[in-house]
């Protein structure tokens, strides 16, 4: 996908490489353009034109367990104008029932203008905290370089991102419990409140949370300061989300020469939210600092701007269709590919057939026949094809079955075939979420599935 999506938008076709990507376009810049000006739409092909899809699906927020796309998500990528007259590119998840292929739509939202996509979206209008306009090096390869400055492993980031707050942020008491455990390195630990007095100089070191996550506590300042200004104030008071229940609240003056550090105790939605994209350490940097990938598994963009060399992953060719051996009656027998098809190759069709007519009257199956039979129901690559279906990558799973069964099998009942049968029912209901005609399913089991919000109408068990 990365390979065909860069080669597409470097040639300039950017629809091309939002198809590659598995994104679809629901803004047609022609109309826009008489719509809301020329100038308007000088901008906003300027940015199509630089985005590159496949880097904007690297970043996009996912969940747990599976590392699935948030549903139901709308974010900002770009601003055009000010205030409550501006306009908004958005990317857009669907919603959890609706989630097969794991795509990404592109629309425009304008908040003077109800659209038909608004309508059947859970929630049309743009998150505050995924606001990819104030982390543009997330989406656009103009800005792709930005990304070490802005993770907090270069030096201070571009004028483009806006000057840093002097000085490193202040201790203040902070609750222990579910908030915050683990210590600061070489620092005083956080199963209390912390002392009063400013932490030694440099950067702060991440804090680590119960869940795994760090939180770029040197980056705060900074990336709160952007975006005040972004909301036109030079200081104020910043909420930072560490979880459900948990706000943190960063206070700017406006010569961004002091910062306070304060726990709320409930939301303040009157307050800027500073985006998750600013809140965490990258993801990637924790991956390659507890070694779970080395560089060849990073996307080229990200790889380039933390300044690693990617190294070329080396694996074994996989070749389709290579017999396999299988003990058959004191004999090791292959199975193998013919015209197509999973076929025993060292018993003769004749045999074949006597040993099938003996099976279906009840006979002990010969072992070489139990093992295609075994393929087509329940081969070894069945969870690698789940998971493919999972993460939108369809042409990946039907190339693994065809490779193991070949291209002319007809699948017999039992999980793959139930699988593939589920995929394709996701795929329709997809389909139609985006026509518009078809609500929430109620055989969904994925336990997200069950999560609404209050524009979603009666649950399914109720419709």
């Amino acid at each position: 996908m990365i390979e065909t999506a860069t080669a597409r938008r470097r040639a300039g076709d950017w629809a091309g490489a939002c198809a590659a990507a598995n994104i679809d376009v629901d803004l047609q810049p022609r109309l826009l353009a008489r719509r809301h000006g020329r100038e308007f739409a000088a901008l906003l092909r300027a940015d199509l034109r630089h985005l590159a899809p496949d880097l904007l699906r690297w970043h996009m927020p996912r969940i747990a367990p599976d590392g699935l796309l948030r549903p139901g998500l709308t974010l900002t990528l770009a601003r055009y104008g000010t205030g409550a007259e501006a306009l908004h590119l958005v990317a857009r998840t669907p919603p959890a029932w609706a989630d097969a292929g794991q795509r990404i739509s592109l629309a425009l939202w304008d908040a003077s203008r109800r659209h038909e996509t608004d309508r059947r979206h859970p929630h049309p209008r743009p998150s505050r905290r995924f606001r990819l306009d104030l982390h543009r090096h997330l989406w656009d390869v103009r800005r792709a370089g930005e990304l070490r400055a802005r993770s907090g492993e270069g030096g201070p980031a571009p004028e483009t991102a806006g000057s840093l707050c002097s000085g490193p942020l202040p201790s203040v008491p902070l609750p222990a419990g579910p908030l915050l455990d683990g210590s600061l390195s070489d620092g005083p630990s956080l199963d209390g409140p912390l002392p009063a007095g400013p932490l030694p100089d440099g950067p702060l070191p991440a804090v680590p949370l119960a869940d795994g996550k760090r939180c770029a506590v040197d980056r705060w300042a900074a990336e709160a300061a952007i975006l005040l200004r972004a909301e036109g104030r030079s200081g104020g008071r910043v909420g930072v989300r560490l979880g459900a229940r948990h706000r943190v609240v960063l206070d700017l003056s406006d010569d961004g020469e002091r910062t306070a550090l304060s726990h709320a105790r409930a939301p303040d939605p009157s307050l800027p939210v500073l985006p998750d994209a600013a809140t965490w350490v990258l993801p990637d940097l924790e991956l390659l600092r507890a070694g779970a990938i080395d560089t060849g598994r990073l996307h080229p963009l990200v790889a380039s701007a933390l300044g690693a060399q990617r190294s070329a992953t080396s694996r074994a060719p996989e070749r389709a269709g290579d017999p396999r051996v299988v003990e058959c009656r004191g004999a090791r027998h292959r199975i193998g590919l013919v015209d197509g098809v999973l076929v025993a190759l060292d018993h003769d069709p004749a045999e074949v057939r006597r040993e099938e007519l003996l099976a279906a009257f009840g006979g002990p199956p010969l072992p070489c026949l139990r093992a295609v039979d075994e393929a087509h129901r329940r081969p070894d690559c069945l969870p690698g094809v789940r998971e493919r279906l999972h993460h939108g990558d369809i042409a990946g799973a039907l190339a693994a079955v065809e490779s193991l069964l070949g291209p002319e099998a007809v699948l017999r009942d039992g999980p793959l075939r139930d699988v593939l049968e589920r995929a394709a029912r996701r795929r329709i209901a997809h389909g139609l979420f985006r026509a518009g005609l078809e609500g929430p399913s109620p055989g969904s089991l994925r336990p997200w599935d069950r999560r609404r919000s209050r524009d979603d109408g009666p649950h399914p068990r109720h419709m």
